[in-house]
């Protein structure tokens, strides 16, 4: 684009989630763009995961959607975390749960800290963090992140959903707000001198044009691989899981209703299992290396148990890694065309709204007038960070693994493949020095808070083995009030499945009154 002006039409090429994200977001920002979809049908959606970070509460206030509204059409509920039992083998370590934190563990989130950089150093002192953080005895207490008292501030939280069903109900939202939507199969993409995309041009003949496109095509990537031939840059070196099988199951209602996910370590990689208000979603991510279709199927089912008996199994080929510029001429990438991390910390969508709110703001920096190249080069980094960022954190979980019962665990574990910054981090943690300082040298490339960071490798049982006593001055946690504390806290939550049942008739009043 030689000269920014406000985008007057917007073509998005793909639906699912990522498509429909990028209808609702460049709507509400751009109400006097003329945007259109054009989905083929003969694509389905991907879907691996159906879990959220706490970013995805910014993307429903943005558009002002209530919880009540969107999360019975989605048969969604509430996420305080993940648990991650077996990726470790050290005795009192086998397990550990990645909160997500607030105000709410200020004092006790601290004292953890403080009590892991002393265990690290060789203290004898507790620093298990599944002792430390509210959201993980809510968790073990099946109870819902939002309180049933008033507190001075608000909780952090999650959700778990049915992807095919969010993509649905932002559809008919976007539909009903005068988005035009066309299902067709694209035969052909036009280029202008430049090489920017001109037009696409559907199988049946129909020539549609725009001023920017939003490439939601996913693994294909038809504007972006195809026709722009942007570069990828492959993660498979670092994260070698390549498939996924995913088999749905069914949830007893008349049990306490989980809230959160699990994500255990089975022989050639993990298994998530998420709790929606209708059923589980579970399934397996591994290496192809290790472990052939049939095989991880298998030990999926064996994994889940009776529960999914009859359920069919989706079988999926991951393309592990991201393209160099997600933003290229006149188009942007969004979502499986811009690139995939492995789901273990649920951070597809959070990609996708980062990237579309980053575009947001940038294009808007541009009008104001801001240097397409470096406004372009600048996003383009910020979105290469934010990938490469949560690539460490996810290689961190393999080579902290203590497994030692497969070749697949062990090869992960002494994979050579690390970024300098993750290694230096990680020698930091083990030499014993200083750790914030490390963290706070590379916190404008980390993707994770420094909770994050400790929660799992004191999750990990990352500690001497032998251990002394501390010295008088050293200021150690007292786990009791620790416990005490977190204790008190989860007693002003109610249930999870109690407080679901709240959210889902305020949506059943609310169609009635509708009606």
């Amino acid at each position: 684009m030689n000269a920014v002006t406000p985008l007057e039409k917007i073509v998005i090429v793909g639906g699912g989630t990522a498509g429909w994200m990028a209808v609702s977001l460049m709507q509400a920002a751009w109400p006097q763009a003329a945007i259109s979809l054009v989905e083929s049908e003969d694509i389905g959606v991907i879907g691996v995961g159906e879990g959220s970070t706490p970013y995805l509460r910014n993307f429903f206030r943005q558009l002002n959607i209530p919880e009540s509204e969107w999360m019975p059409a989605c048969h969604a509920t509430f996420k305080c975390g993940i648990h991650f039992p077996n990726w470790s083998s050290k005795q009192g370590f086998e397990a550990y749960f990645h909160p997500f934190f607030s105000q709410l563990d200020l004092k006790t989130g601290n004292a953890f800290m403080q009590n892991a950089c002393i265990r690290r150093r060789g203290g004898d002192v507790p620093a298990h963090p599944d002792d430390f953080w509210v959201s993980r005895y809510l968790a073990a207490q099946n109870k819902s992140p939002i309180p049933s008292v008033p507190l001075s501030f608000e909780p952090d939280y999650g959700y778990h959903f049915d992807s095919g069903l969010l993509g649905q109900f932002l559809k008919a939202r976007a539909l009903a707000l005068g988005v035009s939507h066309q299902v067709a199969t694209i035969d052909r993409v036009i280029q202008c001198n430049n090489g920017a995309i001109e037009s696409i041009v559907t199988t049946i003949g129909d020539i549609i044009a725009g001023d920017f496109f939003v490439d939601c095509t996913g693994f294909a990537g038809l504007l972006v691989n195809k026709t722009l031939q942007v570069p990828f840059e492959s993660y498979r070196d670092y994260l070698g899981n390549d498939r996924a099988v995913a088999i749905a199951g069914k949830i007893d209602g008349d049990k306490p209703l989980p809230s959160h996910t699990e994500s255990e370590a089975l022989s050639c990689g993990w298994a998530w299992k998420i709790p929606l208000a209708q059923r589980y979603g579970n399934g397996y991510v591994y290496d192809s290396k290790y472990l052939s279709e049939t095989e991880a199927e298998t030990e999926l089912r064996d994994h889940i148990g009776p529960s999914c008996e009859g359920m069919p199994a989706r079988h999926l080929k991951l393309r592990v890694g991201r393209i160099e510029q997600h933003w290229c001429k006149n188009v942007l990438a969004v979502g499986l065309s811009q690139g995939f991390i492995e789901p273990l910390e649920a951070t597809a969508l959070m990609l996708i709204q980062y990237t579309l709110d980053r575009f947001i703001y940038s294009y808007e920096r541009l009008l104001a007038g801001g240097d397409v190249a470096q406004t372009r080069d600048n996003f383009n980094d910020k979105v290469n960070a934010n990938f490469d960022g949560i690539k460490d954190y996810i290689v961190a979980h393999y080579r902290l693994n203590s497994r030692t019962d497969s070749d697949y665990w062990i090869d992960n574990r002494n994979n050579k493949n690390i970024s300098p910054r993750l290694q230096n981090i990680l020698d930091a943690w083990d030499q014993g020095l200083d750790f914030e300082a490390t963290l706070t040298q590379f916190k404008g490339e980390l993707s994770y808070l420094r909770p994050s960071w400790y929660c799992l490798l004191a999750g990990m049982g990352r500690f001497p083995e032998k251990l002394q006593a501390v010295t008088p001055d050293e200021p150690v946690a007292a786990l009791d009030d620790v416990r005490n504390y977190c204790e008190a806290m989860a007693n002003k939550f109610p249930s999870h499945r109690k407080y679901l049942q709240v959210i889902y008739a305020e949506h059943t009043e609310r169609v009635s009154v509708t009606n």
